[in-house]
């Protein structure tokens, strides 16, 4: 009976220590995306005080609006190019800096710096920076004579987009080295030098050893910033707001704008459910192709 008692007294305290990080989880997740799900059926406007059921009303609005349609677009054209631009990026750093014996715990400290900074005080400064009429980079432009007239980098349609992608890379770039970086340090030694010995060359090196070594890492990684790229809000908002002309118009932007804007909740929420339907669908092709790359290195 003792025993007994001590061990529901055991599971009862082990709930307790869970009970906090349930109820977080439960107030900033589960109650927002049932809520979400629940108001896609209905009308709900933010005005209104009261609401109805209307089905599938709001599915059927949203996919049949060209200016969704655009967003999505928008939003994978953004997240292809950020996520590519970054993996890039950072890999070639890390690569770089795992090269480096002295002096290498400065060169990280400098490189992480964009991703150390919060987002609003990245987004103005590159506003700032990136001025058509005050800011540095298209005066300096001018002055160097690489044109006439100095480029619109946020306000001209054609540049808006390319500029805040550029942005991007250079937010997200650090984070991709940081952990592409830890795993090359996990690679052993002693598969280099037996590789050197054989006479295998830079390229042999970098695919038959390092690369099936960090791989499943990378492709967590992908997994993480599709995520967070596609549902990426702060840096396009702050700079652009999804202009000109929607020309950066992505689908957390119309999610907002739909909420907030013209205040249909429930329209916003049935674009918030599709997201969320999208991304699944992404993260479990993902899921697969790393399980199947764990599985052939159990195996190697």
């Amino acid at each position: 009976m003792g025993r007994g008692g001590f061990v529901i007294s055991k599971n009862y305290t082990r709930w307790i220590f869970v009970l906090p990080a349930l109820i977080v989880v439960s107030t900033l997740f589960v109650y927002p995306f049932l809520s979400s799900i629940f108001y896609s059926f209905t009308n709900k406007n933010l005005i209104m005080p009261y609401y109805k059921f209307v089905g599938f009303d709001n599915y059927r609005a949203v996919l049949g609006d060209p200016t969704f349609w655009w967003a999505f677009l928008n939003s994978i054209k953004w997240t292809v190019f950020s996520l590519v631009g970054q993996i890039l990026v950072g890999f070639s750093l890390a690569m770089a800096l795992n090269r480096i014996r002295h002096l290498q715990w400065l060169y990280k400290i400098l490189l992480i710096i964009p991703w150390a900074f919060p987002t609003i005080v990245i987004a103005f400064s590159w506003q700032w920076i990136l001025n058509g009429v005050y800011g540095y980079l298209p005066n300096v432009i001018v002055k160097l004579g690489l044109m006439d007239v100095a480029p619109h980098f946020l306000s001209d349609s054609t540049w808006a987009f390319v500029s805040l992608v550029f942005v991007n890379i250079w937010f997200g770039a650090p984070l991709i080295m940081v952990n592409v970086l830890s795993a090359l340090q996990t690679v052993p030694q002693e598969q280099y030098e037996a590789a050197r010995i054989d006479g295998a060359n830079a390229w042999q090196v970098f695919r038959h050893i390092t690369l099936p070594h960090i791989k499943v890492v990378v492709g967590l990684l992908v997994v993480l910033r599709t995520v967070w790229v596609f549902n990426n809000f702060d840096i396009i908002y702050l700079m652009t707001g999804g202009g000109p002309a929607n020309s950066t118009m992505t689908i957390p932007i119309l999610a907002y704008n739909m909420g907030w804007g013209t205040k249909m909740l429930g329209r916003s929420s049935a674009v918030t459910v599709l997201l969320f339907i999208f991304l699944l669908l992404v993260c479990f092709i993902y899921f697969k192709v790393i399980s199947r790359w764990e599985k052939e290195g159990a195996h190697s």
